[in-house]
């Protein structure tokens, strides 16, 4: 592994000039890119990292990229991309940041560069196969009861039953009719939209495909036309999700590519790790036995009952959290219960055949039983490699025996570097000032900080554009008494109402649980008249917007406002972070990482609670310094950032080089000025 940290492009490095007839290079396409900005210009570290990914592209080497807020970081990459010969594939976090490449980014660059390349290039985003209208569950929605138990209570006849069937049913009449006008049937394309439950009935999951040859609707498939179109394109958009089911499937499902760009690479880990759990549920076995129904016969069908009934039981009796011990008696019982019936089951189904007169719904229920039978064996097996623990809502919800696997660092390994080059950006890829916590998740690097065995790779820190010593503050409040209790304590609630009120508003609060949150509020909407917008009083989008529009407002929520969150300007200028954001002791991925590292000697707590309070931490502070011009104080009410001396540098090592103090007044009068500026 080489690195290079903060590196301008070196002499020997920086693209000759280009001579008639030469093939362009990534410093021309990025140059037309950014000319076509009003005012645009190239900023360096999107230069360089343009520049390492094009010698990464010739040389073959795996690339990791830290490229700070304001970077450039998408043009940086994607110019680079056309000079691939073969489609290039792209992978974002969520499906938002696929639609702003897909929708606004790429059209911008294919028109910028075509002058360049002397061609336009294509793109095409890939999804996975539910996010697309299915025909042959179309022709069938108005036939099946919904499969996500929406009629079990209350009881047909009732108002609300019949409410609820009428808006379900309006809903799928409105699927029929788009039906017949789209071209993609992508559901992103649907406005307005429908809810969750409506698409169900019209969708299909990839394991519950029979396959174009099979279908009857096989030459229509929207699913199969936006792989074609995929094929077909110079760059692909994908998402994390997709990507991480592409590799567990065995690579067939996105097309051939010589280049990865894996973007936000700090969240692929988890993506993986959750495209690899399974899990069983009651409500999951008594779909699948009233699909299978038909096909199967009536002691098939009371076997499967049985085993839903089983675990029932041992789901209420099992206590929640990590199985640390085999499962419990009940619990095993009724795993080995469901293998059975689902072997019998599957038995029963046999092939899917091109004559069979139902052959989707046969592949429908062919589908779950499989699965079902996969995941009981697993939990049965009891793998020191997989993790597995009973999940219980707080308040209602379902109750779900899960499996995970402990680490998917040697799945990255083995499937993500195979036979192309990965580049992996993302604002937050160095914990403590170093690359290695992170190429380890990722499989590049050994336990013991080693080279793995998918080759050279190198990374780089391009830096930000923004002045952060001179744009913001990280006030730490040493002062404060450490956090013991869950909840807001009494002098970080007298801590926040002095920090807000010295601003006037425009404050984000980064909670670690719903619980603080909620006290924050009811402590501001109290003592103040300020504006207190709460996650999970109205919807996120509209709260954010109102966040942005109110210039005196407050916003307080917890995980997701951590990353989601992108308000530039003065709408706000003061972000606290109630405590540091270590995972829970009830995190059962997480408990179980950390105590197989203390297992083998080592500290859990370091290695695995550590960075991922790390990510976590540096991805609330980056919510401050969104452009050039934002100012503000970043408020940490949590005195372990400063006086835990094992991991508090290693920490703020990890975030932005904000300003650092512990002295309140200093935090106080900076947020006075910019309240009278």
């Amino acid at each position: 592994m080489t690195t290079a940290t903060n590196a301008p492009p070196s002499p020997s490095t920086a693209p000759k000039p280009r001579t008639r007839g030469q093939e362009p290079t990534a410093t021309d396409l990025l140059a037309a890119a950014v000319g076509a900005v009003p005012g645009g210009a190239a900023r360096p570290g999107q230069e360089a990292m343009a520049l390492a990914i094009e010698r990464s592209i010739e040389s073959g080497e795996h690339l990791l990229v830290q490229a700070g807020t304001g970077t450039g970081k998408s043009l940086a990459y994607l110019t680079p991309s056309l000079l691939v010969d073969g489609p290039v594939v792209v992978s974002t976090a969520t499906l938002a940041l696929q639609s702003q490449l897909v929708d606004h980014d790429l059209p911008r660059l294919a028109d910028a560069v075509e002058p360049v390349l002397g061609r336009r290039p294509t793109f095409a985003v890939l999804k996975g196969r539910h996010h697309y209208l299915c025909l042959a569950r179309l022709e069938n929605s108005t036939e099946e009861e919904p499969d996500d138990g929406l009629f079990d209570a209350p009881s047909p006849g009732t108002t609300k039953w019949l409410g609820e069937a009428g808006r379900l049913g309006k809903q799928i009449q409105r699927l029929h009719e788009w039906a017949l006008k789209t071209a993609t049937g992508d559901r992103d394309e649907l406005d307005p939209g429908v809810d969750d439950t409506a698409w169900r009935q019209v969708s299909m999951p990839a394991r519950e495909c029979v396959g174009a040859n099979r279908c009857p609707y096989g030459g229509d498939c929207f699913a199969e036309a936006s792989r074609a179109r995929a094929r077909e394109a110079d760059i692909v958009v994908t998402n994390h999700s997709l990507l991480a089911v592409d590799m567990l499937a065995g690579r067939h499902i996105v097309p051939p590519h010589k280049l990865l760009v894996v973007d936000e690479a700090h969240e692929l880990a988890d993506r993986v790790s959750s495209a690899a759990q399974a899990e069983l549920t009651p409500d999951m076995v008594d779909r699948a036995a009233r699909r299978a129904r038909t096909f199967i016969s009536p002691e098939a069908y009371e076997a499967l009952a049985e085993a839903g009934d089983a675990l029932t039981v041992g789901l209420a009796e099992a206590p929640a959290g990590r199985i640390t011990t085999g499962l419990p008696p009940a619990l095993s019982g009724a795993c080995t219960l469901l293998d059975a019936a689902t072997r019998t089951g599957l038995e029963a189904i046999g092939d899917i055949k091109a004559d069979d007169p139902d052959p989707v719904r046969k592949q429908q229920a062919k589908a779950v039983l499989d699965e079902m039978s996969k995941t009981a064996q697993r939990l049965l097996e009891e793998a020191a490699h997989d993790v597995a623990w009973v999940e219980k809502p707080d308040i209602g919800g379902r109750r779900a025996l899960v499996v995970a696997p402990l680490s998917v660092a040697g799945t990255l390994a083995t499937h993500l570097y195979d036979e192309r080059t990965v580049v992996a950006t993302s604002a937050t890829l160095t914990l403590g000032g170093r690359f290695d916590t992170v190429a380890r998740a990722l499989g590049l690097a050994a336990a013991d900080g080693k080279e793995g065995d998918d080759g050279d790779w190198h990374s780089l820190d391009v830096g930000s554009p923004f002045d952060y010593p001179r744009q913001g503050i990280l006030y730490v409040a040493a002062h404060l008494p450490r956090p013991a209790a869950s909840g807001l304590p009494d002098a970080a609630g007298e801590e926040l109402i002095t920090l807000v009120k010295a601003l006037g508003g425009r404050t984000l609060g980064l909670f670690s649980s719903r619980r603080a949150a909620q006290q924050a509020a009811e402590l501001l909407r109290a003592r103040t008249d300020l504006p207190v917008l709460l996650q999970g009083e109205e919807a996120l989008p509209l709260l954010v917007r109102r966040f942005r529009e109110e210039r005196a407002s407050c916003l307080f929520g917890v995980m997701s406002l951590w990353q989601g969150v992108d308000v530039p300007g003065d709408s706000c200028q003061l972000v606290v972070i109630d405590r540091l954001p270590f995972p829970r002791p009830d995190e059962p991925l997480a408990a179980a990482r950390a105590a197989a590292v203390d297992a083998t000697g080592g500290s859990g707590f370091a290695s695995v609670s550590v960075p991922i309070a790390a990510i976590r931490l540096a991805q609330g502070v980056g919510r401050l310094i969104r452009s050039t011009g934002d100012k503000g104080v970043v408020a940490v009410l949590d005195s372990r950032l400063e006086t835990a001396r094992g991991y508090g540098p290693f920490l703020r090592n990890s975030l932005p080089p904000f300003w650092y103090t512990t002295k309140r007044e200093v935090a106080l009068g900076a947020l006075q000025r910019l309240r009278d500026s």
